[in-house]
Protein backbone atom coordinates (compact mmCIF):
# COMPACT_ATOMS: atom_id res chain seq x y z
CA UNK A 1 0.00 0.00 0.00
CA UNK A 2 1.19 3.37 -0.72
CA UNK A 3 1.89 5.38 2.27
CA UNK A 4 -0.09 8.48 1.72
CA UNK A 5 1.79 10.86 4.26
CA UNK A 6 5.64 11.53 5.08
CA UNK A 7 4.31 11.17 8.68
CA UNK A 8 1.57 8.93 9.94
CA UNK A 9 0.88 7.48 13.28
CA UNK A 10 -1.09 4.49 14.66
CA UNK A 11 -1.70 3.64 18.17
CA UNK A 12 -2.84 0.42 20.47
CA UNK A 13 -3.95 0.25 23.88
CA UNK A 14 -4.30 -2.49 26.27
CA UNK A 15 -5.31 -2.70 29.78
CA UNK A 16 -7.39 0.09 31.68
CA UNK A 17 -8.84 3.31 31.29
CA UNK A 18 -6.09 5.22 32.53
CA UNK A 19 -3.52 4.12 30.01
CA UNK A 20 -6.25 4.74 27.02
CA UNK A 21 -6.46 8.60 28.29
CA UNK A 22 -2.32 8.15 28.49
CA UNK A 23 -2.14 7.04 24.88
CA UNK A 24 -4.69 9.54 23.72
CA UNK A 25 -2.17 12.48 24.94
CA UNK A 26 0.62 10.91 23.39
CA UNK A 27 -1.48 10.58 20.22
CA UNK A 28 -2.23 14.37 20.32
CA UNK A 29 1.41 14.69 20.71
CA UNK A 30 2.06 13.35 17.35
CA UNK A 31 -0.71 15.05 16.00
CA UNK A 32 0.26 18.15 16.96
CA UNK A 33 3.60 17.48 15.81
CA UNK A 34 2.43 17.31 12.30
CA UNK A 35 1.69 13.23 12.21
CA UNK A 36 -1.55 11.90 10.64
CA UNK A 37 -3.44 9.54 13.01
CA UNK A 38 -4.38 6.08 11.30
CA UNK A 39 -5.78 3.05 12.08
CA UNK A 40 -3.63 0.21 13.74
CA UNK A 41 -4.05 -2.33 10.59
CA UNK A 42 -3.02 0.69 7.97
CA UNK A 43 0.15 1.24 7.00
CA UNK A 44 2.27 3.95 9.55
CA UNK A 45 5.63 4.95 9.95
CA UNK A 46 4.72 4.67 13.63
CA UNK A 47 3.57 1.99 15.93
CA UNK A 48 2.69 2.97 19.44
CA UNK A 49 1.89 0.35 21.42
CA UNK A 50 0.56 0.90 25.27
CA UNK A 51 0.83 -2.34 27.37
CA UNK A 52 -0.77 -3.48 30.75
CA UNK A 53 1.47 -5.34 33.60
CA UNK A 54 -2.37 -6.71 35.30
CA UNK A 55 -3.54 -8.63 32.11
CA UNK A 56 -2.08 -12.24 32.10
CA UNK A 57 -0.11 -12.89 29.05
CA UNK A 58 1.32 -9.46 28.84
CA UNK A 59 4.12 -11.19 26.82
CA UNK A 60 1.79 -12.57 24.24
CA UNK A 61 -0.39 -9.94 24.11
CA UNK A 62 2.75 -7.68 23.00
CA UNK A 63 4.05 -10.09 20.92
CA UNK A 64 0.77 -10.35 18.91
CA UNK A 65 0.28 -6.37 18.34
CA UNK A 66 3.65 -6.09 17.46
CA UNK A 67 3.11 -8.92 14.46
CA UNK A 68 0.15 -6.77 13.58
CA UNK A 69 2.42 -4.22 13.07
CA UNK A 70 4.92 -5.58 10.92
CA UNK A 71 2.28 -6.86 8.74
CA UNK A 72 1.04 -3.76 8.25
CA UNK A 73 4.22 -1.83 7.15
CA UNK A 74 7.71 -4.23 8.07
CA UNK A 75 9.35 -0.96 7.54
CA UNK A 76 7.36 0.61 10.70
CA UNK A 77 8.68 1.85 13.22
CA UNK A 78 7.74 -0.09 16.71
CA UNK A 79 7.26 2.00 19.75
CA UNK A 80 6.42 -0.16 23.33
CA UNK A 81 5.48 2.23 26.08
CA UNK A 82 3.16 1.18 29.11
CA UNK A 83 3.30 -0.18 33.03
CA UNK A 84 4.91 -3.83 30.98
CA UNK A 85 7.53 -1.88 29.11
CA UNK A 86 8.50 -0.28 32.43
CA UNK A 87 9.18 -3.95 34.17
CA UNK A 88 9.90 -6.02 31.49
CA UNK A 89 12.63 -3.39 29.32
CA UNK A 90 15.11 -6.10 28.29
CA UNK A 91 12.57 -9.03 27.43
CA UNK A 92 10.56 -6.10 25.12
CA UNK A 93 13.05 -4.90 23.07
CA UNK A 94 14.23 -8.54 21.87
CA UNK A 95 11.31 -9.20 20.76
CA UNK A 96 11.53 -8.96 16.65
CA UNK A 97 10.19 -5.79 15.59
CA UNK A 98 10.39 -3.63 18.18
CA UNK A 99 12.43 -0.71 17.87
CA UNK A 100 12.26 1.37 21.05
CA UNK A 101 11.03 0.57 24.57
CA UNK A 102 9.91 3.84 26.48
CA UNK A 103 9.76 3.78 30.64
CA UNK A 104 7.18 5.65 32.81
CA UNK A 105 9.39 8.44 32.95
CA UNK A 106 9.95 8.54 29.46
CA UNK A 107 6.69 7.89 27.40
CA UNK A 108 5.76 11.31 27.16
CA UNK A 109 8.84 12.54 25.97
CA UNK A 110 8.34 9.46 22.64
CA UNK A 111 8.86 12.69 20.32
CA UNK A 112 12.54 13.50 21.51
CA UNK A 113 13.00 9.93 20.51
CA UNK A 114 11.40 9.88 16.91
CA UNK A 115 13.36 12.13 14.77
CA UNK A 116 16.66 10.02 15.06
CA UNK A 117 14.86 6.61 15.03
CA UNK A 118 15.76 3.90 12.37
CA UNK A 119 14.47 0.92 11.97
CA UNK A 120 16.32 -1.94 14.69
CA UNK A 121 17.80 -5.44 12.96
CA UNK A 122 18.50 -6.39 16.71
CA UNK A 123 17.58 -5.28 20.09
CA UNK A 124 15.03 -2.64 19.89
CA UNK A 125 16.79 0.93 22.19
CA UNK A 126 15.53 1.10 25.74
CA UNK A 127 15.51 4.16 27.51
CA UNK A 128 13.94 3.49 31.04
CA UNK A 129 13.94 4.75 34.98
CA UNK A 130 14.25 3.60 38.04
CA UNK A 131 10.52 3.82 39.29
CA UNK A 132 11.41 6.08 41.65
CA UNK A 133 12.48 8.64 39.87
CA UNK A 134 8.70 8.91 37.95
CA UNK A 135 7.69 11.36 40.71
CA UNK A 136 5.53 13.85 38.43
CA UNK A 137 2.64 14.16 37.32
CA UNK A 138 1.11 14.19 33.43
CA UNK A 139 -1.99 15.23 32.90
CA UNK A 140 -4.16 13.08 30.27
CA UNK A 141 -7.70 12.45 28.86
CA UNK A 142 -8.74 10.30 26.07
CA UNK A 143 -11.69 11.28 23.24
CA UNK A 144 -11.99 8.36 21.31
CA UNK A 145 -15.28 7.15 22.03
CA UNK A 146 -17.75 11.05 21.13
CA UNK A 147 -19.97 10.40 24.21
CA UNK A 148 -17.21 9.77 27.05
CA UNK A 149 -13.83 10.71 28.26
CA UNK A 150 -11.40 9.20 30.48
CA UNK A 151 -10.24 12.18 32.40
CA UNK A 152 -6.60 11.31 34.40
CA UNK A 153 -6.70 12.63 37.78
CA UNK A 154 -4.38 10.58 39.67
CA UNK A 155 -1.39 8.32 39.21
CA UNK A 156 0.89 5.47 40.91
CA UNK A 157 0.21 3.72 44.38
CA UNK A 158 1.66 3.93 47.81
CA UNK A 159 -0.82 0.78 48.71
CA UNK A 160 1.46 -3.00 49.18
CA UNK A 161 -1.28 -4.74 48.00
CA UNK A 162 1.15 -8.37 48.05
CA UNK A 163 -0.03 -9.43 44.46
CA UNK A 164 -0.01 -5.94 42.73
CA UNK A 165 2.93 -4.80 39.85
CA UNK A 166 1.51 -1.54 40.09
CA UNK A 167 3.61 0.64 41.81
CA UNK A 168 6.47 -0.81 40.60
CA UNK A 169 5.04 -0.02 36.68
CA UNK A 170 3.90 3.54 38.10
CA UNK A 171 5.71 5.16 40.58
CA UNK A 172 4.57 6.51 43.72
CA UNK A 173 0.49 8.46 44.53
CA UNK A 174 0.93 12.08 43.09
CA UNK A 175 -2.09 14.23 41.48
CA UNK A 176 -3.02 16.37 39.21
CA UNK A 177 -3.69 19.95 40.11
CA UNK A 178 -7.58 20.82 40.63
CA UNK A 179 -6.94 23.48 38.47
CA UNK A 180 -5.42 21.46 35.74
CA UNK A 181 -8.16 18.39 36.21
CA UNK A 182 -10.97 21.39 36.01
CA UNK A 183 -9.57 23.04 32.88
CA UNK A 184 -8.92 19.89 31.22
CA UNK A 185 -12.89 19.04 31.87
CA UNK A 186 -14.05 21.81 30.28
CA UNK A 187 -12.13 21.25 27.48
CA UNK A 188 -13.36 17.78 26.85
CA UNK A 189 -17.05 19.65 27.42
CA UNK A 190 -16.45 22.15 25.18
CA UNK A 191 -15.78 19.33 22.23
CA UNK A 192 -19.23 18.09 22.80
CA UNK A 193 -18.47 15.22 24.51
CA UNK A 194 -20.97 14.09 27.06
CA UNK A 195 -19.65 12.38 29.87
CA UNK A 196 -16.42 12.25 31.49
CA UNK A 197 -15.05 9.10 33.49
CA UNK A 198 -12.53 10.02 35.88
CA UNK A 199 -8.90 7.12 36.14
CA UNK A 200 -6.14 6.83 37.85
CA UNK A 201 -4.68 3.95 39.73
CA UNK A 202 -5.98 4.93 43.41
CA UNK A 203 -7.86 7.85 42.64
CA UNK A 204 -9.03 8.05 46.34
CA UNK A 205 -5.48 8.72 47.57
CA UNK A 206 -6.67 12.29 45.16
CA UNK A 207 -4.69 15.35 46.44
CA UNK A 208 -1.29 13.57 47.79
CA UNK A 209 1.42 14.60 44.95
CA UNK A 210 -0.38 17.72 43.84
CA UNK A 211 2.21 20.16 44.48
CA UNK A 212 5.36 17.58 43.61
CA UNK A 213 5.93 16.18 47.45
CA UNK A 214 3.84 14.16 49.87
CA UNK A 215 1.63 17.94 51.10
CA UNK A 216 -2.18 16.40 50.63
CA UNK A 217 -3.85 19.85 50.60
CA UNK A 218 -6.62 18.52 48.72
CA UNK A 219 -9.06 15.59 48.95
CA UNK A 220 -11.23 13.69 46.24
CA UNK A 221 -14.19 15.29 48.08
CA UNK A 222 -12.67 18.42 47.27
CA UNK A 223 -11.86 17.26 43.35
CA UNK A 224 -15.22 15.81 43.03
CA UNK A 225 -17.25 19.29 44.64
CA UNK A 226 -15.20 20.99 41.88
CA UNK A 227 -15.77 18.93 38.96
CA UNK A 228 -19.40 19.24 40.07
CA UNK A 229 -19.61 22.91 38.83
CA UNK A 230 -18.35 22.76 35.56
CA UNK A 231 -20.60 23.45 33.11
CA UNK A 232 -21.16 21.59 29.98
CA UNK A 233 -20.92 17.95 31.30
CA UNK A 234 -23.82 16.00 31.79
CA UNK A 235 -22.68 13.28 33.21
CA UNK A 236 -19.47 12.07 35.33
CA UNK A 237 -18.69 8.63 35.95
CA UNK A 238 -16.29 7.43 38.95
CA UNK A 239 -14.77 4.54 37.68
CA UNK A 240 -12.88 2.90 40.79
CA UNK A 241 -12.47 3.94 44.41
CA UNK A 242 -10.89 1.85 47.49
CA UNK A 243 -13.43 1.06 49.64
CA UNK A 244 -11.24 2.91 52.51
CA UNK A 245 -11.14 5.93 50.68
CA UNK A 246 -14.86 6.29 49.43
CA UNK A 247 -16.36 8.54 52.01
CA UNK A 248 -19.76 9.08 53.63
CA UNK A 249 -19.41 12.85 52.26
CA UNK A 250 -18.30 11.77 48.80
CA UNK A 251 -21.62 9.55 49.02
CA UNK A 252 -23.66 12.21 49.74
CA UNK A 253 -22.45 14.48 47.21
CA UNK A 254 -22.66 11.79 44.16
CA UNK A 255 -26.51 11.43 45.78
CA UNK A 256 -26.93 15.04 45.68
CA UNK A 257 -25.21 15.72 42.05
CA UNK A 258 -26.69 16.82 38.74
CA UNK A 259 -23.71 15.49 36.96
CA UNK A 260 -22.06 12.57 38.73
CA UNK A 261 -23.96 9.65 38.14
CA UNK A 262 -24.92 6.23 40.83
CA UNK A 263 -22.05 4.07 39.96
CA UNK A 264 -19.59 2.43 41.75
CA UNK A 265 -16.93 0.45 41.27
CA UNK A 266 -15.20 -0.67 44.70
CA UNK A 267 -12.74 -3.37 44.84
CA UNK A 268 -12.87 -5.63 47.07
CA UNK A 269 -10.90 -8.26 45.66
CA UNK A 270 -11.50 -11.10 48.48
CA UNK A 271 -14.40 -12.17 50.80
CA UNK A 272 -12.27 -13.91 53.81
CA UNK A 273 -11.05 -11.31 56.15
CA UNK A 274 -7.88 -13.43 56.83
CA UNK A 275 -7.31 -12.94 52.86
CA UNK A 276 -7.21 -9.80 52.65
CA UNK A 277 -4.72 -9.86 55.36
CA UNK A 278 -2.73 -11.48 53.17
CA UNK A 279 -2.86 -9.58 50.51
CA UNK A 280 -2.62 -6.21 52.77
CA UNK A 281 -5.76 -4.66 51.47
CA UNK A 282 -6.51 -1.58 53.88
CA UNK A 283 -10.40 -2.45 55.65
CA UNK A 284 -12.09 -5.95 56.03
CA UNK A 285 -15.43 -7.33 54.67
CA UNK A 286 -17.37 -5.25 57.68
CA UNK A 287 -16.11 -2.14 56.06
CA UNK A 288 -16.73 -3.12 52.58
CA UNK A 289 -20.59 -4.18 53.72
CA UNK A 290 -20.90 -0.67 55.62
CA UNK A 291 -19.63 1.21 52.04
CA UNK A 292 -22.48 -0.72 50.12
CA UNK A 293 -25.13 -0.66 52.69
CA UNK A 294 -24.30 3.28 52.72
CA UNK A 295 -24.74 3.91 48.82
CA UNK A 296 -27.96 1.98 48.64
CA UNK A 297 -29.45 3.74 51.60
CA UNK A 298 -29.00 7.22 49.91
CA UNK A 299 -29.15 5.50 46.16
CA UNK A 300 -31.59 2.29 46.09
CA UNK A 301 -30.82 2.05 42.36
CA UNK A 302 -27.46 2.66 41.88
CA UNK A 303 -25.41 0.33 40.17
CA UNK A 304 -22.45 -1.28 42.30
CA UNK A 305 -19.54 -3.20 40.81
CA UNK A 306 -17.11 -5.15 42.53
CA UNK A 307 -13.46 -6.63 41.47
CA UNK A 308 -12.57 -9.71 42.75
CA UNK A 309 -9.38 -11.93 42.75
CA UNK A 310 -9.95 -16.27 42.88
CA UNK A 311 -6.42 -18.33 43.31
CA UNK A 312 -5.18 -16.04 45.65
CA UNK A 313 -2.56 -18.14 47.92
CA UNK A 314 -4.29 -20.01 50.72
CA UNK A 315 -7.22 -19.79 49.48
CA UNK A 316 -8.92 -22.72 50.50
CA UNK A 317 -12.02 -24.18 49.22
CA UNK A 318 -14.11 -22.90 52.85
CA UNK A 319 -12.00 -19.39 51.73
CA UNK A 320 -13.51 -19.28 48.72
CA UNK A 321 -17.05 -20.36 49.27
CA UNK A 322 -16.62 -17.56 52.04
CA UNK A 323 -16.12 -14.83 49.09
CA UNK A 324 -18.97 -16.00 47.26
CA UNK A 325 -21.42 -16.12 49.98
CA UNK A 326 -19.90 -12.72 50.81
CA UNK A 327 -20.63 -11.33 47.39
CA UNK A 328 -24.08 -13.36 46.54
CA UNK A 329 -25.29 -11.80 49.72
CA UNK A 330 -24.29 -8.56 49.43
CA UNK A 331 -26.60 -6.56 47.14
CA UNK A 332 -24.17 -5.30 44.64
CA UNK A 333 -24.80 -5.23 40.28
CA UNK A 334 -22.08 -6.99 38.71
CA UNK A 335 -18.60 -8.56 38.89
CA UNK A 336 -14.94 -8.06 37.69
CA UNK A 337 -13.48 -11.45 38.44
CA UNK A 338 -9.68 -12.06 37.95
CA UNK A 339 -7.93 -14.96 37.90
CA UNK A 340 -4.66 -14.56 40.29
CA UNK A 341 -1.62 -15.20 38.32
CA UNK A 342 2.10 -14.98 40.21
CA UNK A 343 4.00 -11.72 39.30
CA UNK A 344 7.67 -11.21 40.08
CA UNK A 345 9.15 -9.22 43.05
CA UNK A 346 5.81 -9.63 44.91
CA UNK A 347 5.34 -11.24 48.24
CA UNK A 348 2.34 -12.86 46.72
CA UNK A 349 4.45 -15.28 45.07
CA UNK A 350 6.41 -16.79 47.59
CA UNK A 351 3.78 -17.89 49.65
CA UNK A 352 2.83 -21.09 50.46
CA UNK A 353 -0.56 -22.44 49.89
CA UNK A 354 -0.67 -21.93 45.71
CA UNK A 355 -4.08 -23.26 44.05
CA UNK A 356 -3.47 -25.18 40.61
CA UNK A 357 -4.56 -23.57 37.90
CA UNK A 358 -7.80 -25.73 36.76
CA UNK A 359 -8.73 -24.68 39.93
CA UNK A 360 -8.32 -21.08 39.93
CA UNK A 361 -9.98 -21.20 36.43
CA UNK A 362 -13.25 -23.18 38.18
CA UNK A 363 -13.69 -20.54 40.86
CA UNK A 364 -13.19 -17.80 37.83
CA UNK A 365 -16.41 -19.24 36.33
CA UNK A 366 -18.57 -19.62 39.24
CA UNK A 367 -18.31 -15.83 39.83
CA UNK A 368 -18.50 -14.93 36.33
CA UNK A 369 -21.69 -16.98 36.94
CA UNK A 370 -22.95 -15.15 39.98
CA UNK A 371 -21.83 -11.73 38.19
CA UNK A 372 -24.63 -12.87 35.22
CA UNK A 373 -27.13 -13.35 37.86
CA UNK A 374 -26.54 -10.27 39.59
CA UNK A 375 -26.57 -8.08 36.88
CA UNK A 376 -29.80 -9.50 35.57
CA UNK A 377 -31.66 -9.36 38.75
CA UNK A 378 -30.12 -5.44 39.02
CA UNK A 379 -31.63 -5.11 35.48
CA UNK A 380 -35.17 -6.78 36.46
CA UNK A 381 -35.34 -4.40 39.44
CA UNK A 382 -34.93 -1.40 36.87
CA UNK A 383 -37.93 -2.08 34.43
CA UNK A 384 -40.77 0.12 34.29
CA UNK A 385 -38.56 2.80 35.25
CA UNK A 386 -37.50 5.96 32.86
CA UNK A 387 -33.94 7.20 32.68
CA UNK A 388 -32.11 9.56 30.65
CA UNK A 389 -29.91 7.68 27.93
CA UNK A 390 -26.66 8.46 26.46
CA UNK A 391 -26.59 6.56 23.09
CA UNK A 392 -23.27 5.87 21.56
CA UNK A 393 -21.76 6.01 17.98
CA UNK A 394 -21.86 1.86 17.44
CA UNK A 395 -24.30 0.58 14.65
CA UNK A 396 -24.45 -3.59 15.34
CA UNK A 397 -26.58 -5.51 12.81
CA UNK A 398 -29.09 -2.61 13.07
CA UNK A 399 -28.73 -1.82 16.74
CA UNK A 400 -27.96 1.05 18.74
CA UNK A 401 -26.61 0.85 22.33
CA UNK A 402 -26.38 3.34 25.36
CA UNK A 403 -26.59 3.22 28.96
CA UNK A 404 -28.79 4.54 31.36
CA UNK A 405 -26.45 6.51 34.50
CA UNK A 406 -26.96 4.16 36.64
CA UNK A 407 -25.10 1.51 33.80
CA UNK A 408 -27.95 -0.33 32.58
CA UNK A 409 -26.73 -1.20 28.75
CA UNK A 410 -29.86 -0.70 26.40
CA UNK A 411 -30.33 -0.61 23.04
CA UNK A 412 -32.38 0.51 19.90
CA UNK A 413 -33.20 0.62 16.29
CA UNK A 414 -30.28 2.46 15.04
CA UNK A 415 -30.97 6.13 14.26
CA UNK A 416 -28.14 8.05 13.65
CA UNK A 417 -29.70 11.49 14.78
CA UNK A 418 -29.53 9.93 18.34
CA UNK A 419 -25.89 9.41 17.97
CA UNK A 420 -24.03 11.38 21.37
CA UNK A 421 -27.92 12.37 22.38
CA UNK A 422 -29.78 11.71 25.89
CA UNK A 423 -32.91 10.70 25.61
CA UNK A 424 -35.62 10.09 28.17
CA UNK A 425 -37.02 6.62 27.63
CA UNK A 426 -38.63 3.70 29.93
CA UNK A 427 -36.65 0.21 30.40
CA UNK A 428 -38.78 -2.45 28.91
CA UNK A 429 -37.93 -6.00 28.58
CA UNK A 430 -34.10 -7.52 29.14
CA UNK A 431 -33.41 -9.31 25.62
CA UNK A 432 -31.57 -12.34 25.05
CA UNK A 433 -27.94 -10.92 24.87
CA UNK A 434 -28.28 -9.01 28.12
CA UNK A 435 -29.26 -5.78 27.17
CA UNK A 436 -32.66 -4.13 28.17
CA UNK A 437 -35.18 -2.57 24.79
CA UNK A 438 -36.78 0.98 25.63
CA UNK A 439 -39.91 2.47 24.95
CA UNK A 440 -41.10 5.82 24.73
CA UNK A 441 -42.23 7.77 28.08
CA UNK A 442 -44.28 10.70 29.22
CA UNK A 443 -40.74 11.70 30.18
CA UNK A 444 -40.39 12.28 26.74
CA UNK A 445 -43.33 14.55 26.55
CA UNK A 446 -41.82 16.66 29.70
CA UNK A 447 -38.12 16.56 28.31
CA UNK A 448 -39.62 18.23 24.86
CA UNK A 449 -41.71 21.16 26.22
Amino acid sequence: MENLSPKTAAFHTLGCKLNFAETSTIARQLTDAGYEKVSFDDYANVYVINTCSVTENADRECKLHVKRAMKANPAGLVVILGCYAQLKPEEISAIEGVDLVLGAKEKFNILSYLDDLQKSEEHGIIHSCEIDQADFFIGSYSIGDRTRAFLKVQDGCDYKCTYCTIPLARGISRSDTIENVVKNASEIANKGIREIVLTGVNIGDYGKGEFGNKKHEHTFLDLISELDQVEGIERIRISSIEPNLLKDESIALVAKSKRFVPHFHIPLQSGSDELLKKMKRRYMTGLYSERVAKIREVMPDSCIGVDVIVGFPGETEEKFLETYHFLNELPISYLHVFTYSERENTEAAHMDGVIPIPERKRRNKMLRILSEKKKMAFYETQLGKTYPILWEHENKNGMMFGFTENYVRVQKPYDANSVNQIEFLKLDKIQSDGTVSVIAAFANFLASV
